[in-house]
């Protein structure tokens, strides 16, 4: 079936997939750096002090992704969505009131971002198409991830001259009441006949997966091929979150100006789009397994342009290579998942692996924020990372190896794996 056909057969659900990913953008660092500058010199904190109370707030949100994020197991979809787009929009609104007096309310405010937005949002898009699509999982999944693109677009060039004409808490005021306006309306329309599509999937889950056992999450983490798998899971989130979180510190030190850093992000979607599209026909036809080991290779070239030349150019070659990577990453992550373990426990196992990412996000500013304090220079930093790719990229073969090995291929149970 081509895109055109898929995306006519399922349209409304599928916007429900690109919406979810879409507004979880002010939940994202990308977006929440834009205004690292004006939080520095309200709060008074460093680089350091800054990413740290970030860092906190996002290591909050992992540790609360494992127990709500495995509710969309037993909560019905609409509920929980509901619940996830309201709490969004408080958080934007809190943010644009917090007290300059308070850092606590500053962490809270953060913490509600992120976990809403960058933590549930992106669980509710991805678990959903990932659960009730099956012949077409890798095309469901990348036409939502394409959500992701477009806020990455859209919004930073927006934020930037709305801060410019209204200033930073006026701009967070209009993304919370905007969201409050017109957020959970849109989920619960575009969520309109759940019901008979959650009943067909249950029908097909019961027949489907009789002969295979469905992983548990305590089964994945006792899975050596799952840590095998880790470094490459956590790579993407760490590396570019430490990027955009540090991208006025970058901006500064390579003479560039944040308007100019912040048009890149309409290269970095539009990437994102091209290698989504292209890899969820792939994921499709070949599964996801062979192709997870070759999706960080972008994202090593862009850091090599961002780490070594000075000329704007870079901006756009890292911003092109790091969205090839991400937008492949984004669908044959999702989908490699209940492609190895099934989908019975498809929420719990996805919240742990956003867990996991998130913790690495909540620990890149940190760590690059006190490198950065301590003398080293971001372009050093950025080309450090180059070692975690190599490591991540010679350990995922291993895994694909284990994983081909199994009696009965990716989707076999635990307890008659051969490895």
């Amino acid at each position: 079936m081509s895109y055109l056909a898929f995306v006519l057969a399922n349209g409304r659900f599928l916007a429900f997939g690109f919406a979810t990913a879409f507004f979880s953008s002010f939940g994202q660092t990308y977006f929440i750096a834009i205004f690292n500058d004006e939080l520095r010199a309200l709060f008074g904190l460093g680089h350091g002090g800054l990413g740290t109370l970030y860092g906190l707030a996002t290591l909050t949100s992992a540790a609360l992704m494992l127990p709500v994020g495995q509710w969309i197991d037993r909560v019905d979809l609409r509920l929980y969505a509901s619940l996830v787009a309201a709490g969004m929009a408080a958080a934007s609104l809190f943010m644009s009131v917090v007290p300059a007096a308070s850092l606590l309310f500053l962490y809270l405010a953060l913490l509600a971002l992120r976990f809403c937005g960058q933590g549930l949002m992106s669980h509710i898009s991805a678990t959903a198409m990932a659960r009730y699509f099956e012949r077409g999982r890798g095309r469901a999944l990348s036409l939502a991830s394409l959500g992701f693109a477009g806020g990455e677009a859209v919004f930073p060039p927006l934020a930037v001259a709305l801060v410019a004409v209204v200033g930073w808490r006026q701009t967070w005021g209009l993304v919370g009441l905007t969201l409050a306006v017109g957020l959970v309306p849109l989920v619960l329309w575009l969520l309109r006949g759940h019901g008979v599509r959650h009943a067909a999937h249950s029908r097909r889950s019961a027949g489907r997966e009789a002969g295979h056992r469905q992983w548990s999450r305590a089964e994945v983490l006792r899975d050596p091929t799952f840590h095998l798998l880790l470094p490459a899971f956590l790579a993407p989130s760490f590396i570019n979150t430490g990027v955009f979180f540090n991208q006025t510190t970058l901006v500064a030190a390579k003479g560039w100006t944040l308007q100019l850093f912040a048009s890149g992000f309409a290269v970095y979607a539009g990437f994102t789009l091209l290698a989504a599209l292209g890899t969820g026909l792939l994921v499709d036809r070949f599964g996801a397994l062979r192709l997870f080991a070759l999706v960080l290779l972008p994202l090593a070239g862009g850091l090599l342009a961002l780490g070594l030349v000075d000329a704007p150019v870079a901006i756009f070659a890292y911003m092109a290579l790091a969205g090839l990577s991400t937008g492949a990453f984004n669908t044959t992550s999702n989908a490699l998942l209940p492609e190895i373990y099934g989908t019975g426990h498809l929420g719990a196992i996805r919240a742990l692996s956003v867990s996991l990412m998130v913790l690495s996000t909540a620990a890149s500013p940190a760590v690059m924020g006190w490198l950065l304090d301590g003398g080293l220079a971001i372009e050093t930093i950025v080309l450090l990372c180059l070692g975690w790719i190599a490591a991540a990229s010679a350990l995922t073969p291993l895994a694909v190896r284990r994983i081909a090995r199994r009696p009965g291929g990716a989707f076999s149970s635990p307890e008659t794996k051969g490895t």
